[in-house]
């Protein structure tokens, strides 16, 4: 084997060559060697590169080309290589010509699950570099390559980001055929449909469209298509990918494509009639259309109790609200309007600012720009090291702070309450677009007061009202309003009354309950009457 100097000088030798070798023709030729020569070309050098020369049950040459890297060695030694070199006598059917040995081998040989034929030499190449095994048999201008693709993965873990209560602990994996395992498990219908193509003119990621056939909106699998379609880059390393280049609007700081690591969220979805997508490689699955109040929804909100459910999501709902305005109508009442104050409340926040030489604007931005310093650090940092940080960023330095009079008592509180608000948010993009817009309010208050935040309101509010997402307006269903769809907003309805899909959505069957099966209180109802009447 070379050493490094040697590959290195190698390198220089083929970089300086004068011109490259012209390609041959596509298709094979039935010379193993050189079609070996002519595959080996095409692929280049590579150390994880095998090509295994045997005898075809002792009468062919033949080889084996394939990526150690990619394939399980032991299945290629124990399913193909073993088969294919046994003894004549043990396959008394094996044809006497060259001709049909792919066929023979394909129909009564390998024991593998996928593998095709084919006699063109520029499709071996990329089937070799996903992890196929490529048979090339002297005399035969055909080669088989078979799937034997098996790449090392994490198990199934319970998701980082979106940990729950009560629900299932399962979360995506890196790995395709996996997640899709997950989807199938949970929803076990005939109707369930995957799309797959490859995506990336280098990577070719796989990328899978799922939906339900007899419920999403052809209209909205065409447009995701559409959308897919018409992604031309080298590379998709993640799901991340695909949504910059799906979104309406790029340059809007909301998300308008919901992103999750869990199976049953994404089933959940599917059954309201929306489509996923899938990355090869990715433990993420994005999906659309996504609205406003998708965001600051849990799986908790409907595993649980509807009356539990819907007090959570309104706690959530009412810690947004005090992450987003809070430290604004702060700046606001303390530098413009402090008569809307109580009097003794007043005189004490005046009291603890009496030391601070910053106005109160300036104070609140210092404040926040140093605890989202803090809270990017322990996220980066490894996680035993993220939380002692955590406790000594918000104990001694926010207390050195006001002993050092650079703050106030009143304002660390605010910016306390403000983060703590910020972390209810249970999807991070969504968080991550309401700690953007807190500045521009906290800036605008501070120079117009109670107006300035108003206007901020304002512009905030129309610019939802702008979004689209898939064609679906982003705060849907609050407008255009519909009784029936916001059963799910604010609070959450039983599961027995929200008999139908969310009809922004155009679902071809809007119906989740039977119409002839009453509802629960329907049937407590008839059942009171019943009993009157007895």
């Amino acid at each position: 084997m070379q050493d490094w100097k040697d590959k290195y000088t190698s390198y220089l030798h083929k970089q300086q060559a004068s011109s490259p070798q012209p390609a041959s023709g596509s298709q094979l030729t039935g010379n193993l060697k050189t079609d070996i020569q002519e595959l080996l070309a095409r692929l280049g050098e590579n150390g994880d590169l095998v090509v295994r020369d045997f005898q075809l049950f002792g009468t062919h040459q033949a080889a084996m080309i394939f990526f150690s890297s990619l394939v399980n060695t032991e299945q290629v030694r124990e399913h193909v290589l073993k088969p294919l070199m046994a003894r004549p006598s043990e396959h008394p059917g094996m044809p006497d010509q060259a001709a049909g040995m792919t066929h023979y081998i394909w129909s009564t040989v390998v024991q593998v699950t996928q593998g095709t034929t084919t006699a063109d030499l520029s499709r071996l190449p990329p089937a070799a570099v996903k992890g196929d095994l490529i048979l090339l048999i002297d005399g035969v201008p055909e080669a088989l390559h078979l799937d034997m693709r098996q790449i090392e993965m994490r198990g199934v873990e319970q998701p980082q980001t979106e940990q729950v209560i009560r629900g299932p602990r399962e979360g995506y994996v890196e790995k395709l055929e996996n997640n899709l395992s997950l989807l199938r498990y949970r929803l076990q219908s005939t109707d369930f449909r995957i799309e797959i193509s490859p995506l990336g003119t280098r990577t070719q990621s796989r990328v899978a469209l799922c939906y339900i056939d007899s419920l999403a909106d052809s209209a909205l699998v065409a447009e995701a298509m559409r959308r897919i379609s018409m992604i031309h880059t080298d590379g998709i390393l993640d799901a991340g990918y695909i949504e910059q280049f799906i979104e309406d609007q790029p340059l809007s700081p909301f998300p308008q494509v919901q992103s999750t690591e869990r199976p049953d969220k994404t089933v959940a979805a599917l059954l309201e009639g929306r489509v996923a997508i899938l990355v090869d490689g990715s433990p993420f699955a994005l999906i659309v259309p996504a609205l406003f109040n998708q965001f600051f929804q849990t799986m908790d909100d409907y595993t649980e109790r509807f009356i539990m459910g819907s007090l959570i999501r309104i706690i959530r709902l009412i810690a947004l609200a005090c992450s987003l305005f809070f430290p604004a109508l702060y700046v606001s009442v303390i530098s413009f309007n402090p008569e809307l104050l109580p009097t003794d409340f007043a005189v004490a926040i005046s009291g603890g600012r009496a030391g601070v030489p910053f106005p109160a604007v300036v104070e609140v931005l210092i404040m926040e720009v140093s605890m989202e310093v803090l809270r990017e650090a322990t996220i980066r940092l490894p996680q035993m090291i993220g939380g002692a940080l955590s406790i000594v960023g918000v104990l001694v330095i926010g207390q050195a702070a006001v002993g050092a009079g650079l703050a106030s008592p009143i304002t660390v509180v605010i910016v306390a309450l403000t983060t703590i608000g910020s972390f209810a948010t249970p999807a991070y993009n969504a968080a991550i677009a309401l700690r953007m817009l807190r500045f521009p309010l906290i800036i605008l208050s501070g120079m117009f007061g109670l107006y300035g935040g108003m206007i901020g309101t304002i512009l905030i509010l129309n610019h939802l009202l702008f979004l689209e997402s898939f064609g679906v307006p982003y705060m849907s269903p609050f407008i255009p309003g519909k009784w029936r769809d916001l059963k799910d907003t604010l609070v959450r309805a039983p599961l027995w009354w929200m008999r139908r899909r969310p009809s922004f959505l155009h679902t071809q069957d809007s119906d989740r309950l039977p119409r002839s099966v009453p509802s629960r209180a329907i049937d407590q109802i008839l059942r009171q009457g019943d009993e009157k009447n007895e």
